[in-house]
């Protein structure tokens, strides 16, 4: 922690350093611009120069602690904003005290007042922890150890080989002395429990309400049990119980119950895209939402803002307003006209108080506006709010809607992105092909109430057994898609099969009958083949190809 916070700190002593040496350019092109203005007030490039200069010296030196500087900066920008409305309106009073703060401004050029004006951002107090729990390996780290205990031990070994399918790690008890003296050893991620044992017919609820009044020990734990009482479920709820199921117990149900209490993988981090004509204050603010976990990108150069969009597809854009040959309301209006980036946030960042000119901004599509120097606690919020605000829009219209994985659309385009990574990093990426086994039939024997069940069934399977890296979809109907980042045919062969095999040990119920599912894959890897279309094609013939010759398995694209 402490490494981390000195590396913050230091990063933002150098920043400050770096504004500090370019602060005699700046005052010395600032009075370059005001001489060449006093001489002919009439010359509107070098007035609207002097004002961005100003502008942005009040910003950039508000955000690095220099308050003084920043105030005599704001006062000079009020006299370039009258000279801007209306030139020649200044006064000969007005001009000389415009000159004046240009001289307080080159008097602070001594190091020492600079270093006395200073005072330290609360961005130094910043200290962020970002755990890393991406699973990146096949079958390793996401894995989750449950107990279960229940004295009848057919039910608790059929649902033990249930969940073991969707992933989980479990550990058989069938006796309450066993389970209390193994969570005391070592705590599980959750514990499955029974309520009736041969001790009372509360005893499940007993044993773990002392584990947690007398041990302290606290874990998620999901009651089942063939009462169905008000005191059973009531004394459940008492022991700390997040979940009650009466026997028999659906697989399926329990597992997306023990997902929600199990699953703690971070999000995604948001990415944001701080376009900035000063080039350290953009560094600044990008190092306080890096801190907080965000991934940024900078970027001065306003000609490429689009090309830099397309490529790093941000969430939210954090703008000035005030830069060189094009205003944030002109770039917010030339993103906007792209229909991709029509729903992209876009937050002005900028000194700027005038609250007219702040509700202008808001009529060219932007999200807000926020005023610097900001409260980096402040910036971290606004911008994550809004981030996350356009990640959930940008699910519901890329999500199916019944399982909750990509859409066709949304695959196809990650698809594309990954062989466009993997060509340019000489990696591979694999594309792998599903079709569930006779859905049709399962349609119509059980209806697709119980046809939904199964297709939730085998995306919980994927989502469970594959890597975080890796991009499950649902390409239409009963047919799914998974795109595999830099591994291996042989390794994407190897794991295909066993969640062939993992999904078709997965029991399913219609009524009072049972039954299990199959499915066919097809694989197909780049660069073997090196387009999308290509990639899709091949996988698709080969999951064709394991139809026709059988069902249940999975067949490699041989070119």
């Amino acid at each position: 922690m402490g490494e981390r916070t000195i590396s913050l700190n230091d990063k933002i002593v150098r920043l400050r350093g770096v504004f500090i040496e370019q602060l005699p350019g700046r005052i010395a092109e600032a009075r370059r611009l005001f001489d060449r203005l006093q001489a002919d007030p009439t010359v509107g490039e070098a007035a609207t120069s002097l004002h961005r200069h100003l502008h942005n010296t009040k910003g950039t030196a508000a955000s690095f602690g220099f308050l003084e500087l920043s105030a005599l900066a704001s006062k000079g920008e009020e006299f370039t904003k009258a000279i801007l409305e209306k030139p020649g309106s200044l006064t000969k009073d007005s001009w000389q005290q415009l000159s004046e703060c240009l001289t307080d401004m080159e008097r602070m050029l001594d190091q020492s007042l600079l270093q006395a004006d200073s005072t330290p951002g609360q961005s130094e107090q910043l200290i962020f922890e970002m755990p890393s729990t991406k699973n990146t390996e096949y079958g390793t780290s996401n894995e989750r150890l449950i107990y279960i205990c229940d004295d009848e031990i057919l039910t608790a070994e059929q649902l033990s080989t249930q969940l073991q399918c969707f992933g989980y790690k479990t550990v058989l008890f069938n006796n309450t002395a066993d389970l209390r003296d193994a969570a005391l050893k070592k705590q599980p991620d959750a514990v499955i429990m029974d309520i009736i044992f041969p001790e009372g017919n509360s005893e499940g609820t007993k044993v773990l309400s002392d584990l947690r009044e007398k041990h302290g020990i606290r874990f998620p734990a999901i009651f089942v049990s063939a009462r169905r009482d008000f005191d059973a479920r009531l004394r459940a709820i008492q022991a700390g119980g997040e979940a009650y199921f009466p026997k028999p117990v659906s697989a399926l149900e329990l597992v997306a119950s023990l997902d929600l209490l199990t699953r703690h993988s971070e999000p995604e981090s948001f990415r944001v895209l701080v376009v900035d004509d000063e080039p350290e204050i953009a560094q600044y603010h990008a190092l306080i939402l890096e801190n907080a976990g965000m991934v940024t990108r900078t970027t001065d150069v306003l000609e490429t803002v689009l090309d830099v969009v397309g490529e790093f597809k941000p969430d939210l854009v954090l703008m000035d307003m005030y830069m060189p040959r094009c205003s944030g309301y002109d770039m917010a209006k030339l993103i906007r006209q792209v229909p991709d980036y029509v729903g992209l946030p876009i937050v002005f960042l900028s000194s700027e108080t005038d609250q007219k000119k702040q509700f202008s901004a808001m009529r060219v599509g932007v999200e807000g506006f926020l005023t610097k120097p900001i409260d980096p606690d402040y910036l971290v919020t606004s911008v994550a709010l809004r981030a996350e605000r356009m990640r959930v829009l940008r699910s519901l219209m890329m999500r199916d809607s019944l399982t909750g994985l990509f859409n066709h659309t949304a695959i196809a385009q990650f698809l594309d992105s990954a062989i466009g990574r993997a060509r340019r990093q000489n990696h591979t990426v694999c594309f792998a092909m599903i079709d569930v086994d006779r859905f049709k039939s399962v349609n119509d024997s059980y209806g697709h109430p119980v046809g939904d069940q199964v297709l939730l069934a085998l995306a919980r399977v994927l989502q469970q057994r594959l890597r975080d890296t890796d991009l499950v979809g649902r390409y239409g109907g009963e047919e799914f898609a998974i795109i595999m980042h830099d591994v291996m045919l042989e390794k994407a062969e190897q794991t295909m099969q066993q969640l062939r095999e993992d999904f078709s040990k997965v029991l399913f119920h219609a009524g009072d009958v049972d039954f299990f599912c199959t499915f066919s894959c097809g694989v197909a890897a780049f660069p073997q083949l090196k387009c999308v279309e290509t990639l899709i094609e091949a996988a698709d013939k080969a999951m064709y190809q394991a139809k026709h010759s059988g069902r249940n398995r999975v067949v490699i694209y041989a070119t």
